[in-house]
């Protein structure tokens, strides 16, 4: 059906409704990459065949992610005039249990996750204000989706449909409001508004150092040409992000209105979704959605008969982290490699083939339909003064959470690492966060309360990013942790300028040198000189941040450089140049466990028999290699680690 009317878009809506809320009880599986990686596929299939040989009407269907990665495959089941019921940790051999006991009108107790009786998921107002005291338990004690210590503090904007919709079926996102905010933008505002409305609400570029959108979008509009682009950067590389992929694959229609009110915003005729190579299924639900979109008069010739048209192309990248870099992701889209140019003069003004084109990142976009249904006074109310709404992170790390989480900008990493996250796991102390991805900085445990936005992580040496956020306890090594960036940054630089091709390799050998025992006291001032150096001659961001893992680690834990260069020793026993391993004799069983696992045969000794004592184990230090396997293969706690 051709959409044309705001009439069309409610018919729409009804049958959407129809397909979230049936008049038969409805099985939903999510079916994201993280369930997927979990089994959810095979969960699905079995609980299909099961309803088939219940014989019964089950429809069943499949969502995204809903955050908890966790706790996946999580299954949800929907009964008319009952409460959803969530499932966690389902496995292919007990989903007929889950299809046998609602047979029964029974549950699967120990899978039972919480219940949701209101599915509004985009909150009136700061969460902060939000008493979970007043909602009542869930029906035989199953909590409520906010009575979960993992949803208690969160607020959903850019992750209000994930994991409650089916990504393949534009009726159920329109159902949920979806191409309303497209339809009162075309024709109920002047593009000259919409800009407005986007700068009163505060909104910053979910990307990296977080441009206010509303300023880009308008220089971009005064831009003179006869061309202009709309670009969406999906080219998520920093390790342990995928707060984009998680959009893209549970709620791509959110990503593809926001671009076409962009447009219409900036009066642009074509767009581009710049996706990494390495996210299939992310493409596969975009060609689906883009698709739909066209089938349904969205995208294309004369949207809603509106007289204005627009084209979105779909672009795969080959997975250079750089390519997150505006000017070298259009550069890449062009046909040329992949490498940054100086902004001289800015992309709103001269981007894609020279034309004016303005580029936000997944969740920008996202943002943009909520905002024009909401209005910018709504949206400016949460957050902090200088960093507005909310901010999706990844969790990820030493703690016990795992997952995806969408908190108003303000939240304190305290109520992020214990409050959602639940802590450190094995009882093991906090000792830092690493936020914004490979180019962040390290924030120590000493400021846990701080609150997360913009400016506070810019004053404490790291940065927002996309929303990568990295947990570590006592038995991470801090030196360690800056080599491992520093190595991934150095492979990643285009090497186009000489202070970050050659800056970043030498500060990657200077914590080499460190961590395997040969540091100087001089390294420490070197490494600052490097860092600033880099910074601050380097022509892109990529460049200008790289340092940010070793200035901030040196900022916050000099002492652990300094234990590691004076007296040769790994407080957190990870490098292992550093260690020595030691067997206590007088612990010792003599089982011979440690002889069995010892690659380098560095271990002597005699095991323990029925007819002899054996002779006391020794590990020789010229043979060990230091690879800690007697370690782990000892049950008896007898090898020491120095």
């Amino acid at each position: 059906m051709i959409i044309r009317t705001k009439n069309d878009l409610e018919k729409i809506r009804e049958k959407g409704l129809k397909s979230l809320y049936p008049g038969a009880t409805k099985i939903s599986v999510g079916m994201a990459t993280c369930g997927l990686s979990t089994g959810a596929g095979k969960v699905y299939e079995a609980i299909q065949k099961e309803i088939e040989k219940a014989k019964v009407r089950i429809l069943l269907g499949q969502t995204g992610c809903i955050g908890f990665c966790q706790r996946e495959p999580v299954v949800d089941i929907l009964e008319p005039g009952k409460p959803r019921v969530f499932y966690q940790g389902v496995t292919s051999e007990r989903s007929g249990e889950l299809v046998q006991k609602w047979l029964e009108n029974k549950v699967v107790e120990d899978l039972l996750f919480c219940k949701m009786e209101k599915e509004d998921r985009v909150l009136e107002g700061s969460v902060k204000n939000y008493s979970i005291q007043r909602i009542p338990a869930g029906i035989n004690g199953t909590p409520h989706y906010h009575q979960v210590p993992f949803y208690s503090k969160q607020l959903k904007i850019a992750l209000r449909n994930c994991g409650f919709i089916n990504p393949d079926h534009i009726d159920e996102y329109i159902a949920r409001g979806g191409y309303f905010s497209l339809y009162r933008a075309l024709f109920e505002m002047k593009p000259e508004e919409i800009i407005g409305e986007v700068k009163r609400s505060g909104l910053r570029g979910r990307g990296g150092a977080g441009f206010p959108t509303g300023n880009k979008w308008d220089s971009c509009r005064k831009a003179k040409g006869d061309r202009k682009f709309i670009l969406c950067n999906a080219d998520e590389g920093d390790p342990g992000a995928y707060m984009d992929r998680s959009i893209l694959e549970g709620d791509p229609h959110s990503v593809i209105e926001g671009m076409i009110i962009g447009a219409y915003a900036i009066g642009a005729q074509e767009g581009f979704i710049y996706v990494r190579d390495e996210y299939p299924l992310a493409i596969q639900k975009l060609k689906i959605a883009i698709r739909q979109a066209e089938e349904a008069g969205l995208l294309g010739e004369n949207i809603f008969g509106s007289g204005f048209s627009l084209k979105i192309n779909l672009f795969r990248g080959g997975g250079a982290f750089v390519c997150g870099e505006s000017t070298a992701l259009m550069a890449s889209i062009e046909g040329k490699v992949g490498e940054p140019r100086a902004k001289h003069i800015h992309t709103t003004e001269s981007g894609l083939w020279d034309k004016p084109s303005n580029l936000n990142n997944v969740e920008t976009w996202n943002n943009i339909p909520v905002i024009v249904s909401r209005g910018a006074d709504w949206y400016s109310k949460i957050g902090t003064q200088g960093s507005k709404g909310t901010k999706v992170f990844s969790i990820v790390g030493k703690v016990k959470n795992t997952g995806l989480i969408e908190v108003p900008m303000g939240a304190t990493l305290r109520e992020i690492v214990y409050d959602i996250g639940g802590g450190v796991p094995d009882g093991k102390k906090f000792k830092a966060v690493q936020t914004g991805g490979p180019s962040g900085g390290c924030i120590p445990e000493s400021l846990i309360d701080m609150p997360v936005d913009y400016d506070q992580l810019t004053q404490v040496g790291s940065m927002m990013g996309s929303g990568g956020m990295i947990v570590m306890d006592e038995s991470t090594c801090m030196v360690d942790i800056a080599k491992y960036f520093m190595n991934f940054l150095k492979s990643e630089s285009c090497g186009k300028c000489t202070s970050c091709r050659e800056g970043t390799k030498r500060m990657h050998e200077i914590l080499t040198e460190i961590t395997e025992g040969r540091g100087t006291t001089d390294h420490i001032d070197l490494l600052k000189e490097l860092g600033w150096v880099t910074a601050e001659a380097s022509l892109c961001q990529l460049g200008a941040t790289a340092p940010n893992p070793v200035l901030s680690t040196l900022r916050y834990f000099q002492d652990e450089y300094e234990e590691h260069i004076i007296n040769k020793r790994c407080p957190a026993k990870v490098c292992r140049a550093l260690l020595r391993y030691r067997i206590l004799s007088d612990v010792c069983k003599r089982c011979g466990k440690c002889i069995k696992v010892c690659p380098a045969g560095a271990i002597t000794g005699k095991a323990k028999t029925k007819k002899e004592s054996g002779k006391p184990f020794k590990i020789g230090t010229e043979k060990c290699t230091r690879c800690g396997m007697c370690f782990e293969a000892c049950k008896f706690k007898a090898i020491e680690v120095e």
